[in-house]
């Protein structure tokens, strides 16, 4: 019985080439590599796989936020501030004074310039030109009433009154005796010592030192000198009464004196 020969190796499968490239075309051009398909299952996923969804809108850029107004900047601290001072309190001065016009360095040091601000705001502000940020400067930067008054006349009105009364005080306890570290009627008085208990009379308020008075305040020359201004001295401090003359607790005569100008001052320094 005749045999048919097929030509082919027993056992051995023909390769479909045509179907293959066929079917890796159907499955969107996955390569092939000789007879293999590569990348690509047989399971048709491929193919057959949803088309993936357009892409959502982009969000809406959001609208920016209205800009707020800053807050004025705010003294919290109820001490009273004055040249020499450090920390958070004068850093939070500064700010408020800035806020005001004023062009500091927020470094939290009450030097020359943050006091001359103080001075500044006090003057523009109705308040007493001293220096000090008690609590009615402190009131007045944190939004309270202040008392404006119009140009130069206010301010020389202002700046009398302070004179009169810190004279006059000084006055009145002329013959006290001499204290060394004494601020007083009644235990007596040192030159500082004398100096800090008059100008509480014009509410001013001054360390209990000659050099720290005279660092304090704003030194000026004798001919702007007037009644009330300090004249300061090497390891010494008088009250001006005007006219070459002074008040001061003078540690040679062991006592408060009113007498000319003597020996040869460092300066004048106002408060004003």
């Amino acid at each position: 019985m005749a045999q048919h020969n097929s030509h082919r190796a027993a056992g051995r499968a023909v390769t479909p080439l045509v179907s293959a490239n066929r079917a890796a075309r159907g499955l969107g051009g996955a390569a092939v590599l000789g007879t293999v398909l590569v990348g690509t299952a047989f399971a048709g996923t491929a193919a057959n796989a949803t088309p993936a969804a357009p892409a959502a809108p982009a969000a809406a850029t959001a609208a920016p936020a209205a800009p707020t107004e800053a807050s004025a900047a705010k003294l919290t601290s109820t001490q009273k501030l004055r040249s020499g001072d450090r920390g958070n309190a004068v850093e939070d001065l500064q700010s408020a004074l800035n806020d005001n016009g004023a062009n500091l360095a927020e470094d939290g040091v009450f030097g020359k310039k943050t006091n001359s601000a103080v001075r500044e705001y006090q003057s523009e502000h109705g308040l007493a030109v001293d220096g000090v940020v008690g609590s009615k400067t402190r009131a007045s930067l944190n939004g309270g009433e202040s008392i404006r008054t119009s140009g130069a006349s206010a301010s020389t009105s202002s700046s009398s009154s302070s004179s009169s009364s810190i004279v006059d005080r000084a006055r009145s306890v002329i013959g006290t005796r001499y204290t060394w570290a004494g601020n007083s009627p009644s235990e007596g008085f040192d030159c500082s010592g004398l100096t800090q208990y008059a100008y509480k009379a014009a509410g001013i308020s001054l360390p209990h030192s000659s050099s720290a008075q005279g660092s304090g305040g704003r030194w000026i020359s004798q001919s702007e000198a007037q009644a009330g201004d300090l004249v300061v001295y090497s390891g010494h401090v008088a009250i001006y009464v005007g006219n070459g003359r002074i008040i001061d607790a003078s540690g040679s005569k062991q006592q408060v004196v009113e007498r000319d100008i003597w020996g040869s001052p460092k300066g004048f320094v106002t408060y004003r």
